[in-house]
């Protein structure tokens, strides 16, 4: 694994209305690896996200991407440069399929000009075949292939998570956020999720995720970082944070 940081996260504070989400929380997450975030409701975990994607304007601090500056840039222009996050609600774009909702998070890396595609050329007709077949490799790794056609509305809630998170690897993301992606997952899509978690972060992909599941966490994760109140209160490995005691009363004691 290499020893640059994906996401270094320096002093960050964001605060609404004078209450405090975010205070002085600084993070480094190592590239290639799967960082977990863990934390009561209300603790600032999506807030975390937010703010390292620009949706809110953090207050103070500094966020680095491989070393580069991205706070204040557009969410566009940070997507652009290979950070992905998904949300905690399925956002599934209604009135395409399966397939196409996967498609639509290629659309920043298509290299045919747009009057290739509208003439339906052969350049064009070639890269659809490519990422059509890259679109079916995903779901069928997690079990959704025989859905593709099928409109993404029409899916379960579980399976539109799942679709989300193929739709985020389409975009071809060097770091990965996903927010509660086990949400909504029986038993067997969540073991198809960790598997898929795996998978991301073995092919070089760094991976974070804000998680409830603590099954799933401490099956997957390299690092657990623990936020209370908008300020973290413990990081480590998986094996340090279920020896915490201060994790082991307040958030995983009684699940694990």
């Amino acid at each position: 694994m290499s020893e640059a940081a994906a996401l270094a996260i320096t002093a960050l504070s964001k605060s609404f209305g004078g209450v405090s989400a975010i205070s002085d929380v600084s993070l480094t997450v190592p590239n290639g690896s799967l960082t977990a975030v863990i934390g009561p409701n209300g603790a600032g975990k999506t807030t975390l996200f937010n703010l390292v994607t620009n949706l809110y304007g953090a207050d103070q601090g500094e966020i680095l991407f491989y070393g580069e500056s991205i706070r204040g840039r557009s969410p566009g222009a940070i997507a652009a440069l290979g950070l992905v996050r998904t949300f905690q609600s399925a956002r599934i774009f209604p009135g395409m399929t399966a397939r196409e909702n996967a498609l639509a998070g290629a659309h920043m890396h298509l290299r045919t000009p747009a009057w290739q595609q509208m003439l339906w050329l052969k350049a064009a007709q070639r890269e659809e075949r490519t990422l059509a077949a890259k679109a079916d490799a995903l779901l069928d790794l997690v079990r959704l292939a025989q859905f593709r056609d099928v409109a993404a509305t029409d899916l379960p809630m579980g399976a539109q998570k799942l679709l989300e998170v193929v739709r985020a690897l389409m975009a071809e993301p060097r770091l990965l956020l996903l927010d509660e992606p086990a949400a909504g997952l029986n038993d067997a899509e969540t073991e198809e999720l960790a598997e898929l978690l795996r998978a991301v972060r073995d092919s070089g992909v760094t991976v974070i995720v804000v998680e409830h599941n603590m099954s799933l966490v401490m099956g997957v994760a390299d690092q657990v970082v623990v936020l209370d109140a908008g300020s973290i209160v413990a990081a480590g490995s998986p094996r340090q944070i279920q020896q915490d005691k201060r994790v082991i009363a307040a958030y995983v004691g009684a699940e694990a």
